[in-house]
């Protein structure tokens, strides 16, 4: 499947073109059929599946395939926006309604009137924000901040996406159960890449081909694609089929020339059901920890290319923190990173809303016999911003 770029911002298109697919597992080909038959349906959709299988392409195939495609699809990138700009980018603004609205905007809602709008990472809007697009799903109205009343009325086909468990979400409270049952009407899960190794090769074919590159792989380097893990499954595979490219050499790839992550942890290679399960915490932490990878390097980029979300850096920084007995600085080192780059980690995580409490962590590490010896809540001056974000977060 081709997976077509995403910005982090909201993008309108009048007109669609249906996107392209690359198939070749019987998983995929249901996968379309499914795709082609809710696309006949004006009943909304929830995608499911990993970061990186290609959610956002099978919305825009939904929405090229219905009676709606000569209308705009309208793309918001929930994880992407706060949660204060969020209800002003669906719902709009009225001038005066807060600073620096010094006009009225309409709303990604009323853009996408009789078209499509995709939230993408929809498990990672607040409870809040739930409750304001429950009552939209309700009523179809539009009430933008700053007004009084409702402004309008709107025809708009939803189709969310989403990495998370939202069963488990509503289990802990994180995710309204009536608007689960709304928005999943239709439900399509997007298997991993690891999933369908079917789909490797015939991936590995297109992405070379557009690359108008001819490159040979040994059986060896094949048979370590087929067997990888693929944790930012297509997207992953595309970037490394355009690292090959454009480093190799020769026309001959061997297995020295893959990443190094992809060669130097063996353990890696072949995937077992209890792997996959595992949750995407897990694997990051163990990446830095075990496999000596970088936090720069590794899972900074694939948090800026939303490979991962917010709550999985989260409760990767309680790992580290349990780990580290509640010592953000003694944090750095486990994760690859320098002394220096303290001030520029915690900068990272308070931007981003991911500081976590770190109390809890020492208090859990602490003998009950001897209290004397827990570090005082603001024992380091920088950790009390993270421990009052956390708060409120």
């Amino acid at each position: 499947m081709q997976v077509m770029s995403s910005a982090s911002q909201a993008r309108v298109g009048a007109t669609l073109e249906q996107p392209s697919f690359v198939v070749a597992s019987p998983a995929m080909t249901e996968l379309l059929a499914m795709a082609a038959r809710a696309a006949e349906s004006p009943a909304k959709v929830l995608i499911t599946g990993e970061s990186g299988v290609g959610k956002d392409v099978v919305a825009r195939y939904i929405h090229s395939r219905s009676t709606r495609r000569l209308a705009p699809f309208v793309a918001v990138n929930v994880a992407g926006v706060t949660e204060t700009l969020l209800e002003s980018e669906l719902f709009g603004h009225v001038k005066g309604s807060f600073t620096g609205a010094y006009r009225d905007k309409r709303g990604k809602l009323q853009l996408a009137h009789r078209g499509t709008l995709f939230l993408d990472e929809v498990g990672e809007m607040s409870l809040r924000m739930q409750a304001l697009l429950l009552r939209f799903l309700e009523n179809g109205e539009i009430q933008a901040v700053g007004s009084d009343e409702s402004q309008a009325r709107v025809d708009v086909r939803v189709i969310a996406a989403t990495n998370r468990n939202l069963n488990d979400m509503v289990a802990a409270g994180q995710f309204r159960e009536d608007l689960l049952y709304r928005l999943r009407v239709i439900h399509l899960h997007v298997p991993a890449l690891r999933e369908r190794a079917e789909d490797v090769q015939a991936l590995l074919r297109h992405f070379l081909a557009v690359a108008e590159r001819d490159l040979t792989f040994t059986d060896e380097a094949l048979r370590t694609l087929l067997t990888y893990r693929w944790p930012g499954n297509v997207r992953e595979l595309r970037n490394v089929v355009e690292q090959l490219v454009w480093l190799s050499s020769g026309n001959v790839v061997g297995v020295e020339h893959l990443p190094v992550s992809m060669r130097s942890e063996p353990g890696l290679l072949t995937p077992t059901a209890d792997r996959r399960t595992r949750v995407v915490a897990d694997e990051l932490y163990d990446a830095l920890v075990k496999q000596g990878a970088s936090f720069w390097e590794y899972v900074h980029p694939m948090f800026l290319a939303r490979d991962i979300t917010r709550h999985d850096l989260r409760e990767l920084v309680r790992r580290g923190l349990r780990e580290s007995r509640g010592r953000y600085k003694a944090m750095l080192a486990l994760f690859g990173m320098s002394s220096s780059d303290y001030r520029r980690f915690m900068n990272f995580l308070g931007a981003h809303d991911c500081g976590i409490a770190f109390r809890e962590f020492r208090e859990t590490t602490s003998s009950p016999q001897a209290p004397a010896e827990m570090p005082p809540m603001y024992s380091d001056p920088a950790d009390a911003p993270v421990e009052r974000a956390a708060r409120s977060h």
